[in-house]
């Protein structure tokens, strides 16, 4: 096994060797190497796995399915992302209000004081919930070099075989033959775009656009639901008023027509890559928004009936507690307003001056004011 990996890695080009040989210093080779090595790794392990199981080794479907778990393995590694995700999306609904109360003090200022003061309680309103917009955008920008990675190897492969040699590292000339010739339903090539398939017209063109049409539509729509439940489903009313809710109405209408001018360039396997991981984002985003929704949107009140026609409801952390907990919790905290509220000073109301004199007067023990005669010879009372 030493032997072979060795022999591998010796006829594999390395980043700088390719630099070289063309002549030129390719940063971006660089850069993705290292995910292009995991990537043909995760590629040909399923690949082993499959083939091992029965399966054509040179066939589409093997190819497909390994697709499909390099989807699945990496999907899963960013759980803990997601986790994080989500969490920095409910503190960034939580802190809505008081950024629209920042919003609203800065409206209309357009000097450079102005605009550096609201930047600067804007991010410290971000350190003190400990979050921030890029937080939440964390699974995309990590998926974005793996997805590169994916149509990096994709494209080199009818290069490679047509040269007789492997990959990075893990795809052997042998297996970058096969994953060349590798055709969905004998007719789509894994590494042909639509737009390949239009202007080649080779042999079952027609069938490949067809693929790629429908796998692009397939792949808008999902990204389209994916979004929409989120903004019709998992916002408050408060995140509904400010201004990044309509920012996400408006791309979730502008990012399809984005995908349909991208879809038409990425090869066939990275389409699938595509829509297979938006169909992962789809299942996680109603798992979520059905079990961990954002407190007081839409699909909050849902869960609370559902949970209310079980005997339990949602704390106001969204832990689950009995129906029972929560109006013995209410009675506490009621209990508690009322004792501050008898603790609390009561107001004296103002009193004017002939009041005064005539509250003293009626009480025991007091003098009554010593009145003076006008008469001079007179004396006083």
């Amino acid at each position: 096994m030493t032997n072979l990996l060795f022999a591998a890695a010796s006829a594999t080009p390395s980043p700088s060797s390719s630099a070289a040989a063309g002549g030129g210093f390719d940063l971006i080779s660089i850069v993705l190497w290292p995910l292009k090595w995991v990537v043909e790794l995760i590629l040909v392990a399923w690949h082993w796995l499959f083939s091992s199981v029965g399966m054509n080794p040179a066939g589409g479907l093997t190819w497909v399915l390994s697709i499909v778990g390099l989807v699945i393995v990496v999907r899963a590694a960013l759980v803990p992302l997601m986790v994080k995700q989500i969490k920095s999306q409910r503190r960034m609904m939580e802190i809505a209000p008081e950024m629209k109360k920042i919003q609203d003090k800065y409206r209309g200022k357009r000097d450079q004081l102005s605009r550096e003061a609201m930047s600067r309680e804007t991010m410290a309103l971000y350190k003190k919930h400990g979050t921030s917009p890029i937080s939440g955008c964390l699974p995309i920008l990590v998926q974005m070099p793996i997805f590169f990675s994916l149509f990096s190897v994709l494209r080199d492969v009818k290069a490679h075989a047509d040269a007789g040699k492997g990959g990075v590292f893990w795809l052997s000339p042998e297996l970058t033959q096969q994953f060349n010739d590798a055709k969905l339903f004998d007719v789509a090539s894994l590494h042909d775009s639509l737009v390949d398939a239009w202007t080649k017209h080779t042999e079952g063109w027609q069938v490949t656009v067809t693929i790629l049409v429908i796998l692009v539509v397939l792949m808008i729509a999902s990204q389209f639901i994916t979004q929409l439940q989120i903004i019709s489903k998992n916002l408050s009313p408060e995140a509904k008023t400010g201004q990044a809710y309509q920012m996400q109405r408006i791309m979730l209408f502008i990012l399809p027509f984005a995908f349909v001018f991208s879809g038409v360039f990425f090869p066939l396997g990275v389409v699938i890559y595509w829509f297979v991981s938006n169909l992962w984002t789809m299942a996680q985003q109603f798992i979520v928004i059905r079990n961990l929704p954002t407190p007081g949107s839409e699909a909050w009140k849902e869960r609370v009936a559902r949970l209310e026609r079980k005997g339990k409801t949602l704390d106001p952390k969204g832990n689950v507690i009995s129906i029972a907990e929560h109006e013995a919790e209410q009675q506490r905290l009621y209990e508690e307003a009322e004792r501050l509220k008898a603790q609390q000073p009561k107001r004296q109301q103002p009193m004017g001056k002939n009041r005064a004199k005539k509250q003293a007067q009626k009480q025991p023990g007091t003098n009554a004011p010593e009145t003076r005669s006008t008469n001079p010879d007179e004396p006083s009372k």
